[in-house]
């Protein structure tokens, strides 16, 4: 079987970059079962209510909702259970670093592979207030209709 190469995406949490302020991003790999993986393949994920957390030196996804394989047996996996993040050692002491010092949360953003190996990029996250939210909606409102008017007046409407 030849080998895969390149980015296949299987979820995005796309209501993070509206709930949170994005500092910084990781790239982990994930520890999982077969079951799981056979899952992903098929493009079934939800990265809604994870989060992750360093627990004694080593990080962990929770609560990403991966639902159980149709064709599995009694090797089936839980569809919410804890599951270990790969990641350097000098990656797992800044965030842990970071999370504890500046109230930071780590959120997950997207769930991909890359390659043939699952993969999540973890984003070290500030929650917005309610006012941030809107003010960042006027915002991409504002620079829409900029363009938009841009546009027409290049095509001289």
């Amino acid at each position: 079987m030849a080998k895969e190469t390149g980015r296949k995406m299987i979820a995005q949490n796309k209501k993070a970059r509206h709930d949170y302020h994005i500092e910084d991003t990781f790239e982990a790999g994930l520890v999982l079962t077969g079951t799981e993986v056979k899952s992903l393949r098929q493009g079934r994920a939800s990265l809604v209510d994870g989060f992750g957390e360093i627990d004694r030196g080593e990080a962990w996804l929770l609560q990403v909702h991966i639902p159980q394989y149709d064709n599995g047996t009694w090797t089936n996996h839980e569809t919410r259970r804890r599951r270990k993040l790969l990641l350097n050692r000098h990656e797992i002491e800044k965030i842990e670093h970071r999370t504890q010092a500046k109230g930071l949360t780590i959120i997950p953003l997207s769930l991909y592979f890359k390659d043939g190996r699952a993969k999540v990029e973890l984003a070290l996250a500030r929650g917005k207030k309610e006012y941030d939210k809107r003010h960042s909606l006027a915002e991409r409102q504002a620079s829409r209709d900029a363009e938009r008017e841009v546009g027409r007046r290049l095509k001289g409407i």
